[in-house]
């Protein structure tokens, strides 16, 4: 009797507590501060997706995902001790969702052997995987995002920019200076004269620099901002009636958040992109039927298909590839960090997969190697329509200038080898 007792205690025990999932990921989340408008619906779109695998496919592999959610709220200090805080759970990959974490993180990662995915943000030159062992930046970069904005600008006058004015309004941080010097290179190649204009965290203040714009009146602006930079900029640019179709956004210039605010008067507003917009996705109807339906969605349910929901959904998606072929190559679906970083490192996306995925010509096909930790720079073009609503892709996707960037990416990573004594080698 009372080792029915014991049992039936020891039984009450497992069944109160939680259930131990086999697969951990990390979203270092940013649902408060500044940037909460765009971070909450990127953690939602990624949450999501995992609570689907957990909820359709048992999984990645047979193994359940947990996920652990921790706030950095945009601030670098919070980001590195929410890595630290996490990483002994077993976390297989990384994602910081910014670039002041990520060069934190970097020499952190590789020591611990960890890897770290800065997908179109981060350190450019982490591309070069043989410095860059644990960093991964796929599909596409800042440098390739600068790169494909030209290219679309050559493409607009008859492949000559020679004697126009490009400016470039951007945050005041190492993520805003990411494109400067792909700029710099591009202008003595294509003749264009550049404009720099920085733009001070957390961005609301901008009077000055639009001022300098109707002043000097460049043919063209593009943007790299993030958060309420993004609106005030669009509403400035508004305000002195810059024309919308001439302003480009990188990708993380290129939400409804950041349009919807200047209402009409955003029509024509334009942003780069590494991935599709909408919700016409067979993926979103699974999303619908197993995670909102189920009361189990991150938030509300209705950011689905918006940009930064997709963005957070692709990430996801990504990220579950990697692990699965980790598991094909280490031959077991209980993989570690060092396993994952291998399955990072042969990961290949191709239209077929991601259609058996449920997203059809949802992002470019790429393969993975040590050489390219990056992919192979292809990048959109998207365009508003306030009218509808919505955002529409207007090309199709645009290889970067790799003349142009190889050598530039070379020189950033060696250099940075050189300061930490890495000797750069393929494993």
């Amino acid at each position: 009797m009372k080792l029915k007792l014991i049992s039936a205690a020891i039984a009450a025990l497992v069944a109160a507590s939680p259930a131990m999932a086999d697969l951990t990921f990390t979203s270092l989340s940013y649902r408060t501060g500044p940037y909460a408008a765009n971070g909450i619906p990127f953690a939602d779109g990624y949450a999501d997706y995992f609570t689907l695998l957990n909820e359709r496919d048992g999984g990645i592999g047979g193994e359940k995902v947990n996920l652990i959610e921790c706030e950095t709220g945009y601030n670098t200090e919070k980001g590195v001790e929410c890595y630290e805080s996490t990483k002994g759970e077993g976390a297989l990959v990384y994602q910081p969702l910014s670039t002041g974490i990520t060069y934190q993180l970097i020499p952190k990662v590789t020591a611990d052997d960890i890897p770290l995915h800065s997908m179109g943000y981060g350190r450019t030159s982490a591309k070069n995987g043989k410095v860059f062992s644990n960093v991964f930046n796929y599909p596409a970069n800042y440098w390739d995002g600068a790169s494909v904005a030209i290219k679309h600008l050559l493409d607009l006058n008859g492949g000559d920019l020679s004697g126009k004015k490009v400016a470039l309004v951007y945050h005041n941080s190492a993520y805003g200076k990411e494109p400067i010097r792909t700029l710099e290179e591009l202008s003595k190649k294509h003749g264009y004269e550049l404009t720099l204009l920085p733009v001070d965290h957390p961005g609301q203040e901008q009077k000055s620099q639009w001022l300098q714009i109707r002043r000097e009146r460049p043919d063209y602006v593009i943007m790299y901002g993030w958060g309420v930079m993004n609106q005030v900029a669009i509403q400035e640019a508004v305000n002195i009636r810059f024309p919308m179709d001439h302003f480009i956004g990188i990708w993380w210039s290129g939400s409804e958040n950041d349009v919807k605010p200047a209402g009409e008067a955003a029509d024509g507003y334009k942003a780069l992109t590494f991935h599709n917009v909408g919700s016409d996705y067979p993926v979103f109807e699974d999303i619908q039927d197993f995670v909102v339906d189920e009361g189990k969605a991150a938030g509300a349910g209705d950011q689905i298909g918006t940009v930064l929901y997709n963005r957070g959904l692709y990430a996801a998606m990504l990220a579950a590839e990697a692990a699965k072929t980790a598991q094909k190559i280490h031959g077991t679906s209980a993989i570690t960090p060092a396993m994952m970083r291998d399955g990072m490192e042969n990961l290949e996306m191709t239209e077929g997969k991601m259609t058996a995925l449920g997203l059809p010509n949802f992002g470019p096909s790429f393969k993975v190697s040590c050489e390219n930790h990056g992919g192979d720079g292809y990048v959109a073009v998207t365009q508003w329509d306030a009218k509808a609503g919505k955002w529409n892709m207007i090309t199709d996707y645009m290889q970067s200038d790799q003349d142009v960037l190889a050598p530039l990416v070379a020189e950033d990573s060696e250099a940075y080898a050189k300061e930490n004594g890495i000797t750069p080698h393929c494993n």
